[in-house]
Parts: structure tokens; sequence; C-alpha cells
């Protein structure tokens, strides 16, 4: 190693030390975050001196063939864009102390990140689970049976209503009005939103009140109540009961979650030709571009008929 090569790796381990220490004085990093920018910048650093370059003479290409590498090496984009927001930081660090004049990494675009697509179960898959539910409640009894209707009115509402799993667990019985086709929903950010409730949904509600009533509703707020700390059925709960539903419905118990519930609401209305704007009304998205994950959803599914199925697509 050249001695001016060994000066520049010692003067960029310093600068980066400089860098953490202000991470820690005045943001508060924790230890686990600075030991992953100590890494991940170290690794940077170790790049920029093979490349006979440094911290403090870094420029725009050295950047992106860094990154570059490391998608070749098969970091996943989001990876890179977390190891490019470190980058940025120290060189923002670099910049606003006076130590270079120009930040190069102000010209680097992030990576473009690629929101998978949701698992989406088919209409068939949802039917199969409701009636594994119903026929719980025909041949159990007792408090068995109590929960058996509990699971199949968890299942009608997420269904009907696209709710999120938390706010589906933690619904008050006044959510519910009687007679009206909504119910009332506090989503993230305190938002509240009304959510339209079909008639078999309701039904299943009405159902599994009266089982409770019968078996000595104790009068709790919550409409499905629980004797742990939270006073209502916990999400990991309802998320093990609906495995367990999965396999005796014959179906994949690893395919099968609350959330791929919600997301199957949402993609059968569409399906069926909903309105996106009213579609994301009843998700509680603040933007719709969240909602707009399940047109590329219907969007695949459409290519790949097409793919399978048209004349022309096999050919050559």
């Amino acid at each position: 190693m050249r001695k001016s090569d060994s000066n520049d790796k010692g003067r960029d381990s310093r600068l980066i030390e400089r860098f953490l220490e202000m991470m820690s004085a005045e943001r508060g990093a924790a230890q686990n975050t600075l030991a992953a920018y100590e890494r991940d910048l170290s690794d940077y650093a170790d790049f920029l001196n093979a490349k006979g370059s440094g911290l403090a003479t870094a420029k725009p290409e050295h950047i992106r063939n860094y990154l570059a590498g490391l998608a070749e090496q098969g970091l996943k984009s989001s990876s890179a864009a977390r190891r490019l927001s470190a980058l940025r930081q120290l060189h923002n660090f670099l910049y606003g102390e006076g130590i270079v004049k120009e930040n190069p990494a102000t010209a680097v675009d992030a990576p473009r990140l690629r929101r998978p697509l949701p698992k989406v179960m088919t209409e068939d898959d949802v039917t199969r689970l409701i009636e594994a539910a119903s026929a719980r409640i025909g041949r159990l009894k007792g408090k068995a049976r109590v929960k058996a209707l509990r699971l199949h009115c968890l299942l009608e509402l997420l269904y009907a209503s696209g709710l999120r799993v938390s706010e589906l667990v933690g619904l008050r019985k006044q959510a519910l009005a009687k007679a009206s086709p909504f119910i009332m929903v506090k989503g993230k950010g305190g938002r509240e939103r009304l959510v339209p409730v079909s008639h078999k949904a309701s039904a299943s509600v009405s159902a599994y009140l009266d089982a409770l009533k019968q078996d000595g509703d104790d009068g709790s707020p919550w409409l499905f109540p629980s004797h742990g700390e939270e006073g209502h059925l916990t999400r990991q709960h309802f998320a093990l009961e609906l495995k367990s539903l999965a396999a005796e419905a014959g179906l994949s118990p690893d395919r099968i979650s609350p959330h791929v519930l919600r997301h199957a609401f949402a993609s059968h209305l569409l399906a069926g030709g909903a309105d996106l704007r009213a579609v994301q009304q009843m998700l509680g998205h603040a933007d719709i571009s969240t909602t707009q994950i399940y047109t590329h959803v219907q969007t695949d599914r459409l290519k790949a008929a097409v793919e399978t199925h048209h004349p022309l697509a096999k050919s050559g």
C-alpha cells in the first residue's frame, strides 16, 4: 500500500468518526444505527480508496459506480437506497462543516423501489374459508361454538369492509349502530371514516352477539372482548385462528392472513368495477397511490390471461 493510500484511509476513518459523533450527540442515534452506519460508510470509503479517491474528493460518478457494484452483488434496491441515505448524510455533513466545497451526493438519484404486489386470495378461496367457519359453528357447542361464531363474524366483517386487522379486533360495540349499514372506524392518525357493511356481515355480527349474550356477556365495550391486557382479541390470536381455519379449508396457511383478506376485499371490488376513490376511502388510505397497487394486481392478472390464452401470444 502506498503511503498516500494509507493517509487517505486514515483521513476517511477520522471523518467517518466525526460524523458518527455528530449523529450520536446531536441526533441521538442508537448504537445499532451507529454500528450500521460505520459498516456501510467504511465499505464506501474502502471503495473510494481502491479507486484512488477519498471522501473529500468523491465525485457523483464514484457514488453511482459504488451503487452499481452493490447491485451486481445482488443487494436489494431497498438496501441500496438505505446505503445511499447514509452516504448522503455523510456528504451533507462534510459540506456543512466546510470540509468540502461540493456535495457529490446531491446529483445521485436513489435506486428505484418497486413495491411488491400484495398476495391475493381468489373469490373461491374466500368462499372456502367462510364455509369452513360456518361448518365449525354447526358442529360445536357451548363456549367453543361462541368462538366459532366469533371467527365467522371476524371473517365476514373483514371481507365485507377491508378493515385493517388492528381496526377490526379493536372495534367497539357502539361502532355498529343498529339498523345502520355502516360502521364507524377510527384508523391511522385518529382519522375516522364510515365503512359500509353487507347484510351478510351484519347478520353474522347479530348471531355472534346473541350467542355472546347467552354465554354471559360481561358488558365489555369491545365487540370481540378478551381477558387479555388489551381487553379485546389480539391481532396475533386472530391470525393464528385464521391459519388453523385455512388448514381445515384445504388452503395453505402460509398464504392466509388478515392482511391478505384485506387485499382480497380491495382486489375483488376493483375487479368487479368499483371506483378507485371509493375503495381508497373504505381502506382508509391517505394517498390514492397506495390504493393503486391493487390496479397493478388486476393488470398483471390480465396480462397473464392474455399470455396464457391468446393465440398470438403463443406464436414464435
